[in-house]
């Protein structure tokens, strides 16, 4: 198995973790954000500090790469572009939403076989990105930016039970009522999650370019006008 560092900054919390051999041997994470641009340079020069002094070869840097907040990805992928470059090695990008299905599966928390997931992130107001899974995290609709309203997913709730989770599903408890919806809370993008999907693009030799590669974020980001202090 490979040693992998995993960066995860997509939403408020920001979190760092070492995977290897299938399991997480370092993590570090912060819920008071958004810190990120102080709190992550701390979190990834202590896990390099752990890999070194285990004198563990580092072979990937993980970073979840959107949808989500258009600075957190940015300071995320400009860190783990940094390590890549410094230290020779591959770059791996996990889907933000894939990403938060994983806590759901590996803790058998959903019981019915025709089950969907739907991961959500907060995008303003009643707006979200959300995106559809069965329970093998094979993608059953797209990722979508959804105004959620009572029927907005009625004609898949008619077929199946769906679980919804994220801070974006945390605030449509009021829209969410049909019978088929159940909402999970408490449930966020963490690097320490990241192993699983990590560690199959690494098996897979799914790479990204270092120079290139973008984050994904969905919509285009608008600059608000500062406010005036006089």
């Amino acid at each position: 198995m490979s040693c992998i560092l995993n960066i995860e900054t997509s939403t408020n919390v920001c979190s760092v973790a070492v995977s290897q051999d299938g399991s997480c041997i370092f993590n570090k994470e912060d819920h008071e954000g958004p810190n990120h641009a102080v709190i992550l340079g701390v979190f990834v020069q202590e896990a390099l500090s752990f890999i070194d002094s285990h004198a563990i070869p580092l072979d990937a840097v993980a970073v979840s790469c959107g949808p989500g907040s258009y600075t957190g990805l940015r300071i995320g992928l400009s860190m783990a572009k940094g390590i890549c470059y410094g230290r020779d090695v591959k770059l791996i990008a996990i889907p933000t939403l894939e990403l938060m299905c994983v806590p759901l599966l590996l803790g058998e928390k959903i019981n019915e076989e025709n089950a969907l997931l739907c991961p959500m992130i907060d995008a303003r107001r009643m707006e979200v990105y959300s995106q559809f899974f069965d329970r093998a995290l094979n993608e059953v609709r797209s990722i979508s930016a959804d105004i959620v309203e009572n029927n907005t997913y009625d004609d898949i709730l008619a077929q199946q039970p769906v679980y919804f989770f994220g801070n974006g599903a945390e605030k449509c408890h009021e829209v969410l009522t049909h019978h088929n919806a159940h909402i999970i809370e408490g449930i966020v993008p963490l690097a320490k999650n990241m192993y699983p999907l990590a560690e199959k693009r690494m098996a897979n030799e799914q790479f990204e370019d270092v120079a290139y590669f973008v984050p994904f974020y969905l919509k285009d980001f608008v600059a608000k006008e500062a406010k005036k202090l006089l």
